[in-house]
């Protein structure tokens, strides 16, 4: 028995003789305290390599390990040391407890098994709460003793230490997990979102991100150094996540950065062009074009007038393809109120606009059609009669093409047009063309139309024609009645030619299958 104490009393000072300080911090812990144990708790300063870390033996103001290892005899996870709340040390002793806790921060645990050291996931939570308060808490009154509540080595930790949490590889999305089961299966778009196990404890690292931007104590000329072009793309990265909960809080991380930082703004428009010209022309799936889109809504309801050739080129080679992919009915709703935004800065951009809607106008996705003629709708809504007779003839060409359409949904909003005074007045300005174009269409669905709501919604727009310009209506009338006879005899004369060739050829004519 006494052998044995003398062995492990051995095993412990050898133990504690052999450690550094940069091992302690870095290498992982063991589960048992002995050599060669698996290691569950992995600990990542992530410190930029242009600034020594507090931690590192070379530094000279070396800030103490933010745990250490119980040294119980018997075999369990590592406990963490329990580290004093900041409002219960000193001004001068704060910067060392900061960066203490957010070394805590940075230690990554598996949530994916909620039974995996529960006490350090609990400590780690209880250290985010902290930081949380402390960063958004209001500055007290001025001081010129104080000391600075954020200094530069900890705002660098706090970025390393967000960093180390959120910027991980995703999960592969559902689609790529089917298809890798089954290379066939057609993507089920009712599949429900994945949410992420870790959520409880990233949502709190998003929270000090966004606390950390939106602060007045967050001074952007020292801040700009760690939220940096690099951060600002990989948080772009994660708006791909499939969990909807985390990309709500990029959305809002990101337009926060875009609003403090101005000398980001520009790089942000552009990294987020690259996102959507990606999505376009490659891959066509990203799980947060809508909450891009959200982003984009609100910048460019601050463009300033008149507006820059940068933004007109944004509007024409990004947003308007958007329009292009079969999942657009994600999106559209964001993308409309972008495009509608874009016509009510400057209305002469409405041409643009309903030129590229027709140019990526469906024609056998009925569904997509009903979006497009909504966003028609809100564009012409804005649009200047100028802009309007620029486009009429093609836009009402398709609108007639959309009046006869079999899906009954698609005929109907097509009519409801009829019911916004402001594109009836942009007609009426302009009927002598297009009563012509859409004339032929209504008869059609007057005498062939299968609907009966679309009947009764066909005969009050034929009706409006008629009270607004009597005379042009029985013109339009007598040149369709002249075009249908026209088509009747063609129709004859193509079936006696026939026949003819029938009674010429007698018995010798081969009909071919």
């Amino acid at each position: 028995m006494f052998n044995k104490i003398i062995k492990r009393g051995g095993r412990k000072g050898q133990r504690a003789e052999g450690a550094e300080p940069a091992q302690r911090s870095a290498a992982p812990l063991s589960s048992s305290g002995g050599a060669g144990a698996p290691a569950p708790v992995t600990v990542n300063h992530a410190s930029r390599a242009s600034a020594p870390s507090p931690s590192s033996p070379t530094s000279p103001h070396a800030a103490p390990s933010a745990f250490s290892v119980n040294p119980a005899s018997h075999p369990s996870p590592p406990l963490l040391e329990p580290l004093p709340l900041l409002r219960d040390v000193a001004g001068a002793d704060r910067p060392g407890l900061l960066l203490r806790k957010l070394r805590l921060v940075a230690a990554l645990f598996d949530f994916s098994d909620s039974l995996k050291h529960p006490r350090e996931k609990e400590a780690k939570r209880q250290a985010l709460l902290e930081l949380v308060d402390y960063v958004q808490a209001p500055s007290p009154a001025a001081n010129a003793n104080a000391p600075v509540r954020l200094p530069e080595n900890v705002q660098e930790t706090l970025v390393a230490a967000i960093s180390a949490n959120i910027f991980r590889p995703l999960p592969p999305a559902l689609h790529e997990s089917a298809a890798a089961i089954d290379p066939g299966a057609a993507p089920d778009d009712e599949e429900e979102p994945y949410l992420d196990p870790a959520w409880p404890h990233l949502q709190l690292v998003y929270e000090l991100l966004l606390r950390y931007v939106v602060s007045p104590e967050t001074d952007t000329k020292v801040a700009k150094r760690y939220v940096d072009h690099a951060f600002v793309l990989r948080l772009l990265d994660l708006f791909d996540s499939e969990d909807p909960r985390e990309r709500e809080y990029l959305k809002t991380v990101l337009h926060r950065i875009y609003g403090k930082f101005m000398v980001h703004r520009p790089f942000i428009r552009k990294a987020i062009n690259n996102v959507f010209y990606r999505f376009i022309f490659e891959t066509e799936r990203h799980n947060g074009i809508g909450e891009l889109l959200e982003i984009l809504g609100s910048i460019i309801n601050g463009f300033a007038l008149p507006m820059k050739e940068e933004h007109k080129l944004f509007l024409s080679r990004a947003l308007i393809p958007l329009h292009k992919p079969k999942s657009v009915a994600i999106y559209h709703q964001q993308l409309s109120y972008c495009i509608v935004q874009f016509v009510e800065k400057d209305y002469k951009l409405a041409y643009t606009v309903i030129r590229g809607l027709l140019k990526y106008w469906p024609i056998t996705n009925c569904q997509k059609e009903l979006l497009f003629l909504g966003e028609l709708e809100e564009v012409l809504e804005a649009t200047q009669p100028a802009e309007f007779q620029r486009c009429m003839v093609p836009l009402f060409k398709q609108i007639g093409r959309c009046l006869n359409s079999s899906h009954f949904q698609v005929a109907e909003r097509a009519l409801f047009l009829w019911n916004n005074d402001h594109i009836v007045s942009l007609i009426a300005q302009n009927r002598s063309v297009i009563f012509p174009i859409i004339f032929e269409a209504l008869e059609r669905n007057i005498q062939s139309h299968w609907n009966q709501a679309v009947h009764g919604l066909t005969a009050n727009v034929r009706k409006m024609f008629l009270d607004m310009d009597s005379e042009l209506f029985e013109q339009c009338q007598q040149q369709y009645i002249e075009k249908q006879a026209r088509a009747k005899e063609m129709a004859e004369q193509r079936e006696s030619a026939w026949r003819q060739l029938e009674a010429a050829a007698g018995d010798d004519m081969v009909l071919v299958n």
